[in-house]
Formats: structure tokens, C-alpha cells, sequence
């Protein structure tokens, strides 16, 4: 992970793209993935909108969810936890969309809140092949989500 480069794209003009952009490609090389979201919730609405993908064919920038309650919902969004599913049956148990996430090859996440002052903003969510993500990937990939607290912000202001 170069977080040299991650730093250094606070300086660019054309935010938020600029930091997302150095994010997707430090967490593209450590811990890696196969598609990388992120996605901000509108609490207010209970949707979550998507702000940045690493595939904009199968999940494009400002598709939403909804955010109903459910075991991943409280543990995200509520707790603020970290939440890793190894196999495909995670995979299915978690979201909905489980049958696009396998067809793109992906039986493994991890998903990452953005927190702010107690509450979540947002999620940081990546995805690879089966078993992919531990425990000893969620420091690097809460790391990164923190430091994507400013542009997640500014792409908040510019949907409300």
C-alpha cells in the first residue's frame, strides 16, 4: 500500500476523484480485490448511495440500496464493525444482490465503516475470491477508509 501516494492526492484539484482514485489503487495492491465500492448512507432516506466503484459496468456511481435492518445493517451501520464473509454463502446471506456479486467472481468481503464523531457515514467494500479477506486485512482497509473521511464528505454535500 503506498500511503505516500494516498497523502499526496489530498493536494489535487479534482476531488473527490483524486482521492478515491489512490486509494482504489493502494487497497488494489494491499490487501487487493476484485471490486471495490464505496458506498455513503442517507439516513434519512435508508438508502445507501454508491460515490465510487472500481467497476462502473456492474455497480455505477449513484446506484443506491436500501438500508433495512438486518444483522449486517446493525453491525456496519449501527456498531461500526468490521464485517468479513469468507464464502459465497456469506455472500448470499449478506445482500441481495448476490448473484451479480458471484458472477463477477467474487465469494469473499470485507466491509469497512467510515466513521465520523459516532456515526457511520459510509462503507468501504471489498470484494475477491472465495477465503480471500482475514482479521489481519482490516487495519489496512480501515486505515484507507478514514483517510477518504474528507472526500466521502464533500461527495455527501454535492448528493444532499
Amino acid at each position: 500500500m503506498s500511503l505516500r501516494t494516498v497523502v499526496s492526492a489530498f493536494d489535487a484539484s479534482d476531488q473527490p476523484a483524486a482521492l478515491y482514485a489512490a486509494i482504489s489503487d493502494a487497497l488494489a495492491t494491499t490487501p487487493g480485490f476484485k471490486l471495490f465500492t464505496i458506498l455513503v448512507c442517507q439516513h434519512e432516506k435508508q438508502v445507501t448511495q454508491r460515490i465510487f466503484t472500481s467497476n462502473p459496468q456492474a455497480y455505477p456511481v449513484g446506484g443506491t440500496k436500501p438500508m433495512a435492518s438486518s444483522p449486517w445493517s446493525d453491525r456496519i451501520i449501527e456498531r461500526g464493525e468490521t464485517y468479513i464473509g469468507r464464502t459465497r454463502e456469506d455472500i448470499k446471506t449478506a445482500f441481495f444482490d448476490y448473484e451479480l456479486i458471484w458472477s463477477l467472481g467474487c465469494e469473499s468481503v470485507i466491509n469497512v465503516p467510515i466513521r465520523w464523531r459516532g456515526k457511520t457515514l459510509g462503507t468501504f467494500n471489498l470484494l475477491h475470491q472465495a477465503n480471500y479477506y482475514t482479521e489481519a486485512h482490516e487495519d489496512s482497509v480501515r486505515l484507507m477508509a478514514q483517510l477518504s473521511l474528507p472526500a466521502v464528505n464533500l461527495s455527501i454535500e454535492r448528493i444532499s
